[in-house]
């Protein structure tokens, strides 16, 4: 599988990077298997959160004895600084290690949270206080919602951020004001050196009334070729790699939509951008 560099880490990761949320609910067991198909798949480069149900849980075995195979990323959604640093400990002993590659500021969704986060005494001093010592490597700043590249461009303003995770699919991308959020935050990303990660590829939209065939809070495409078609329109931007979709049966589609990842044209990235406009937006 591709490996792209993660910004100023240097770490080289695979363009698919494990997204831990399709640990949500789920057994030991059944996490074992799929810990074995992301080993398989070459995966170097795991995203977790404790707000992901048991998925801290359900890693700390694999990190007990494989972590030197992966960059492990973490997260709080903590504001300030007591309750950022308390979860972090939490984190690092359900984890099973020492220290994470990253840490970050999880689902900075607003300018308010944005602003208590990095305000004195907010949970950006505990990730500062954390690399201070050794606990983590990097810090970064996660989030969703229609404003999130907005947002982490004033974020990239207030702290030298060393990722960024945000949605990027070509649904969102119809959207003329995300778009041009996007690509400027996409710019600037690139000319500070930020890794960044795209989450909710696949989106389709939201369920509505309709019946959830996956485990995903939002619709995803489920054809392997509307999958490729979704993989190849994210890895065709500036992005280190996409965050794998939180459905463990879907799981393998998207893994071979990335070893089979093919480079788009502008011109056929504008293409899939128009079709965008046929489905409604993921956000309200």
């Amino acid at each position: 599988m591709e490996k792209r560099r993660f910004g100023r880490s240097g770490h080289m990761s695979t363009i698919a990077i494990f997204g831990a949320a399709a640990f949500w609910e789920t057994s030991q067991r059944d996490a074992d298997k799929t810990m074995e198909l992301v080993i398989e798949a070459g995966i170097n480069h795991i995203d977790v959160a404790p707000s992901y149900g048991q998925a801290e849980l359900r890693l700390g075995p694999w990190m007990a004895r494989e972590r030197q195979r992966f960059f492990l990323g973490c997260k709080t959604m903590e504001r300030a600084k007591e309750g950022a640093w308390k979860e972090l400990q939490s984190s690092l002993l359900k984890l099973q290690t020492g220290a994470f590659n990253l840490y970050q500021l999880h689902a900075v969704n607003s300018i308010q949270e944005l602003d208590e986060v990095t305000m004195k005494g907010g949970a950006l001093e505990a990730a500062l206080q954390a690399k201070d010592e050794g606990l983590t490597q990097h810090i970064g700043i996660t989030g969703h919602g229609i404003n999130a590249p907005a947002i982490y461009l004033e974020a990239l303003k207030r702290y030298d951020f060393d990722s960024v995770l945000f949605p990027l699919n070509f649904v969102l991308m119809a959207d003329t004001e995300y778009r041009k959020n996007a690509e400027n935050l996409l710019s600037e990303c690139a000319r500070k050196d930020v890794g960044v990660m795209a989450i909710k590829s696949i989106a389709k939209g939201l369920w509505g009334e309709r019946e959830h065939t996956a485990t995903t809070w939002y619709e995803p495409f489920d054809k392997k070729s509307e999958i490729q078609k979704a993989v190849n329109f994210v890895l065709s931007h500036k992005v280190t790699g996409i965050c794998t979709v939180g459905d463990t049966h879907v799981l393998p589609i998207v893994l071979q939509a990335c070893k089979k990842f093919a480079l788009l044209t502008e011109v056929e990235r504008e293409e899939i951008i128009a079709t965008g406009k046929n489905y409604p937006s993921l956000f309200a």
